[in-house]
Formats: structure tokens, C-alpha cells, sequence
């Protein structure tokens, strides 16, 4: 049986300089390929979902047409406003992109593997506080946001990165929460070792029971699971969270009065923090570079050597399908109502989840199963009398249209007609008596005198 060798903290910091390089160059490609393929896939399924045939003219089923766009996008003018500070607008671009592969740096791609007879990671590096240095680097991509549409002196760009930097440092406190349940678990905030703490198969104790760990956190930690998904839409200002780009305005947000390479280095930032929190998804809650358990059930060299790479890959794409199928799928949604979904329901449930997964963690560790026991009878005892004993607001009956139209005061502005009819236009009643014969309401002939 072939075991993967899972890569610990003193495996790190011991390759020579050109592998070095050669990882950074490594993730930098694949990077830069997945947004190219992403832009493809994601017009290519849009179109499917639309019922209509999308890219098929550039190259084998269209997949030169994101090369060509970006080819075309780098020859275009590049325009610099007048009001507009040259610096500032010219780095926040970079700044955001940047921030984007550098987040892949820490994601950890399969185990230890031999590169021309150095033993090596698939990972270019990885520190105790991995995921907290992802996190950065999502935060300081803020700054490309909001130093773009500054620098751009005009309003609407201003606006746009306002309100992208409110929209993404509200989801990063959700996103962050989510996280705390995965620390806990794993005893861990490094990416390689909360990969190994996902092994399926490990043996865990709960309230007295042996059972046997799921191995995915996205089955353990489900609420954690789904608020972090959640989170990351809102976090890469993608639909139906996309806001900054334009509410109402028939402008770009904070791209507004970019052009040529910059604008492309802004569209590439956006689909590399796509396949970053997707990487991330993975990473935390989806097992990493491992293998699902059929296949390793009837394989057992899946997790090993280089076929890692193909899981983590195959996840990935997964996770950005299903950023597509948000986009085509839901229609956009009001500023204040995403604003009170982040702070108002998901911080308050991921509040409550890490509590409880905090008392759960405390019982199984600290209590022996006696009173381990009676303090969960307590609590299921308590929570069905607080539900039975909880009082009821009964809400009053709405008043009926008359009532409110009594209510009103005096002088106020008149009401619309209760049946909500507009009467007929004076057109529409000539109509109307035209097309009734001369004799309408006369007597019958025999009545007649």
C-alpha cells in the first residue's frame, strides 16, 4: 500500500534557490491560466445555462477568444484622466493583483514529491499562521480597490470603491469566524497540517462514543462550511454580490476610467481571488489535494506522487462552477439587504456555531462522561422549555384600505380609487358609446305608443 507522506513545518525552508523559483514560476502559470480558462468557462457555461451556443469561434471551442480579448485589451489606448493621480492610479491595479497570487503561496498542491532528486512539497511555502497570511493578503487587496477609485479623480469611481471596501471588510469578519472552527478542530492554522488533520478514517470521541471521523470538514463543520462559501462570494464581488461594479449606474465602479492593460490587470485580480478562495474552500473544508473516498477505497496510490495535483485541480474547478452558476442563476441583490445579510444573520449564526462547537469541544475533553451527560439532558431539557415557554407576539390584523383611508387627516393627498381602476379616458368612452346601438334603453317596439 503506497501512503502519502503529508509535509510538516520543518519541511520547509531547505530547497535550493532555483526550486525555488521554479515553484513561484509554477504558480504564477497556473495562476494566469486559470483566469484565462476561468473567462472561458465562465462564458461558456452562461451561455449554456442561456440556452444559446457562446464561444465557438476562436480556436476549438472558442478557447482562443480569451486570448484574443486579451491581446486586443493590451493594444488598446491606455487613457490617464486629467484629474487623476498618475501614481497612485497606476499601482492600484498592481497592488490588487499581487495580492491575488500571492494568496496561492500558501496552498498546499499535494505531498512530499522528489524533483530531480530533491525531496520536496508541492507548496511553495507554509508558515504556523498560513490561512492569517491568506487573509492579509485579501485585505490588503482593499487597498487596490479603493486606491482605484480615488486616484481616479471622479465621483462615481470613489463611490464604486467605497463601497467595494465596505462590501469586502464586512464579509471578511464572517469569513474569519468560519475559520475559527477549522483552528479549532485541526489544533492548527498552518494549510498543510489542516489538510492532514482531514484524513478520513481517524478516530474521534464524542460524549462517550468512539466514532470515526468523517475526514472532510465540509461535513463536519457544515455551518462553518456554508457561511465561508457565502462569505467568499461576497468577498470576490462576484454575483449576486458583484455591488462595486454598478448598482444603479451605467458605469463600472471603481474601473470606471481605467483602460487597456490596467483594466485587464483589475479583470485579472478579480478571477485570481476567484480561484484563490476557491483554492482556500478546498483547502479548509474539502480535504485538500486528497482524493474523495471512492477512489482512494479502490486506489491506494490516489494520494500519492503527483496525482494530488489532478484532486485539488478537479476541486477547484468545481468550487469556480459553482461561482458561475451563482451569476447566472441569481439576480442581483439591494445594497442595505446584502449589508444586513452579512452583519445582521451570518455574524450572529457564526457567533453562536463556534460557541457551542466550544462547549462540545470542552465536554469531550475536560468532563467525564457522567457529567458529560447530565449537562446534556440539562440542555436539551432547557432549550425545549424555553421554546415551550417562549411568548408569543401575535401581530395585529392590517387595517383594510378604508380604515386607512378614514385615518388619514384632513387636507391630506387624495387616495388612488379603491379597486386600483384608472378611469377610462374620454377616447375610450367615445369608443365605447359608438359601438352601442342608437336605441339603448328605449322601450320594446310592442311598449311603444
Amino acid at each position: 500500500m503506497i501512503v502519502a507522506q503529508d509535509p510538516t513545518l520543518q519541511d520547509f525552508g531547505h530547497d535550493p534557490w532555483w526550486l525555488i523559483i521554479a515553484k513561484i514560476v509554477a504558480i504564477f502559470v497556473f495562476g494566469l491560466v486559470m483566469t484565462l480558462l476561468g473567462v472561458w468557462f465562465e462564458r461558456r457555461v452562461v451561455a449554456r445555462m442561456a440556452v444559446r451556443p457562446g464561444l465557438n469561434q476562436a480556436g476549438p471551442f472558442g478557447l482562443l477568444q480569451t486570448l484574443a480579448d486579451g491581446l486586443k485589451g493590451a493594444f488598446k489606448e491606455d487613457i490617464m484622466p486629467r484629474t487623476a493621480d498618475k501614481v497612485v492610479f497606476f499601482f492600484a491595479p498592481t497592488i490588487a493583483v499581487i495580492c491575488g497570487f500571492t494568496a496561492l503561496s500558501v496552498i498546499p498542491f499535494g505531498p512530499m514529491v522528489s524533483i530531480f532528486g530533491h525531496k520536496t512539497a508541492l507548496q511553495v511555502t507554509d508558515v504556523p499562521v498560513s490561512v492569517l497570511l491568506v487573509f492579509a493578503c485579501s485585505g490588503m487587496a482593499v487597498y487596490g480597490i479603493v486606491l482605484g477609485g480615488w486616484a481616479s479623480g471622479s465621483t462615481y469611481p470613489l463611490l464604486g470603491g467605497l463601497r467595494s471596501s465596505a462590501q469586502m471588510i464586512s464579509y471578511e469578519v464572517s469569513m474569519g469566524l468560519s475559520i475559527v472552527a477549522v483552528f479549532m478542530t485541526a489544533g492548527s492554522a498552518s494549510t498543510s497540517q489542516i489538510v492532514a488533520a482531514q484524513r478520513s478514517g481517524q478516530p474521534i470521541s464524542f460524549f462517550g462514543l468512539d466514532l470515526t471521523a468523517p475526514g472532510w470538514y465540509a461535513i463536519l463543520l457544515i455551518p462553518s462550511f456554508l457561511i465561508f462559501c457565502i462569505a467568499a462570494v461576497g468577498e470576490t464581488n462576484r454575483a449576486p454580490f458583484d455591488l462595486p461594479e454598478a448598482e444603479s449606474e451605467l458605469v463600472a465602479g471603481y474601473m470606471t476610467e481605467y483602460s487597456s492593460l490596467k483594466f485587464l490587470l483589475f479583470m485579472m485580480s478579480e478571477y485570481v481571488a476567484m480561484v484563490g478562495m476557491s483554492a482556500m474552500v478546498t483547502t479548509l473544508f474539502l480535504g485538500g489535494w486528497r482524493a474523495p473516498a471512492p477512489i482512494t477505497t479502490f486506489w491506494a496510490g490516489a494520494n500519492s506522487g503527483w496525482w494530488p495535483l489532478l484532486w485539488i485541480t478537479a476541486k477547484i474547478v468545481i468550487m469556480l462552477f459553482v461561482f458561475v452558476w451563482l451569476r447566472a442563476t441569481l439576480p442581483r441583490m439591494r445594497y442595505d439587504t446584502f449589508m444586513r445579510l452579512g452583519w445582521r444573520v451570518l455574524l450572529p449564526i457564526n457567533l453562536v456555531w463556534i460557541l457551542v462547537l466550544a462547549a462540545i469541544k470542552v465536554l469531550r475533553e475536560d468532563v467525564d462522561s457522567t457529567s458529560r451527560n447530565l449537562i446534556l439532558a440539562g440542555a436539551i431539557v432547557a432549550a425545549l422549555l424555553a421554546a415551550l415557554l417562549w411568548p408569543s407576539k401575535k401581530k395585529p390584523p392590517a387595517p383594510t384600505l378604508e380604515e386607512l383611508a378614514k385615518s388619514r387627516p384632513a387636507g391630506s393627498f387624495p387616495l388612488p380609487p379603491m379597486d386600483l381602476q384608472v378611469p377610462p379616458s374620454p377616447r375610450a368612452r367615445r369608443a365605447v358609446a359608438e359601438r352601442e346601438p342608437a336605441n339603448v334603453g328605449a322601450a320594446p317596439e310592442g311598449e311603444q305608443e
